[in-house]
């Protein structure tokens, strides 16, 4: 996972020192690849690295520097005998404290890579290392974490898909927590009603002006998901998507309610192919009625086209819609 600038930010303004755990290489059985990463801070962390032994010791040495200790430590464990872990890899763990000052002072020397020293013995970077970070600079699928000579080098995060989500009902608000995770997307929940945004899940934007506002305002490549309390407003939204660019379209609904709103939708001068831009119902079918459920498989559904190591834009095929 690369490295998410803006969440590290959030942490530190709201608990403000933080400790950031990054796995940085991993040899034979693991239990999360590298790159993995959680955050730590007095009183709580967020992420995980694989739980077990590794994250309580790592969890515990990010404590001790939270407490006055070094800013960046590097660790080599064997995940063996001694940590009660079956896996049998190995691993090495980079532990980094930052605070609003560190934070404001990332350097910026690339733009989609941060590379720093992060072991304080570490001799002058490697002409070799800085020749291939320059490589991978601006290339459209981001640098693997690599440690080389005491210094790392982490592509820095860009999500590529803003999802909107028009309607904080039981199903949208569960597929905004859902998604709200993971990093590959930028969530917007959409709800005019009073009450109806006042819980959001931490990094999802909440939109509160009248439906349609946020589709307007929407990027040419985002994934909007319909579901309103009313089938007048689901229909609006319909015909006001079908006027401009998106990558994805999907509205709640059973069969025979897109097929009401697929005449509808052609009376009102949109051609079939247009129409079948947006797939209704959502979800997998397999998965039930439960809105978590429905939630799941929508979220499903946008995992099976969205890369989660690229910042290349993506459009989805026809197989992927109907997936």
């Amino acid at each position: 996972m690369p490295f998410d600038r803006a969440a590290l930010a959030q942490a530190v303004a709201a608990h403000g020192t933080v400790a950031r755990i990054v796995l940085v290489q991993v040899k034979g059985s693991a239990p999360r690849p590298a790159g993995t990463s959680m955050l730590v801070w007095a009183g709580g962390a967020s992420g995980t690295i694989g739980g077990g032994q590794l994250e309580l010791q790592s969890m515990r040495g990010a404590a001790t520097m939270l407490a006055g200790g070094p800013r960046s430590k590097l660790t080599r464990a064997a995940l063996g005998p001694a940590m009660n872990q079956c896996c049998g890899g190995a691993v090495t763990v980079v532990t980094e404290r930052f605070d609003a000052g560190t934070v404001e002072a990332l350097p910026d020397t690339y733009p989609d890579i941060y590379l720093r020293a992060v072991d304080p013995a570490a001799p002058p970077l490697a002409d070799s290392f800085r020749a291939k970070i320059d490589r991978a600079s601006g290339s459209t699928t981001p640098l693997a974490i690599t440690l080389h000579g005491g210094w790392l080098a982490e592509p820095l995060w860009q999500p590529s898909r803003q999802v909107v989500i028009h309607g904080a009902g039981h199903v949208g608000s569960a597929l905004a927590r859902i998604l709200a995770p993971l990093p590959q997307f930028r969530v917007t929940l959409a709800d005019p009603r009073p009450g109806y945004l006042d819980d959001l899940p931490e990094g999802v934007s909440g939109v509160d002006a009248p439906w349609g506002a946020a589709l307007h305002s929407g990027e040419d490549d985002a994934a909007h998901f319909i579901m309103t309390p009313a089938h007048d407003d689901d229909l609006e939204l319909c015909h006001r998507l079908l006027q401009r660019d998106f990558a994805f379209g999907g509205l709640i609904g059973s069969d025979t309610k897109w097929a009401r709103f697929r005449s509808r939708l052609a009376a009102l001068g949109h051609a079939p192919e247009q129409i079948a831009r947006i797939t209704c119902p959502i979800g997998a079918r397999q998965f039930g009625k439960h809105p978590q459920a429905i939630a799941l498989g929508v979220a499903t559904q946008l995992l099976q086209f969205e890369p989660a190591r690229t910042n290349k834009q993506v459009r989805l095929t026809q197989k992927e819609r109907c997936a």
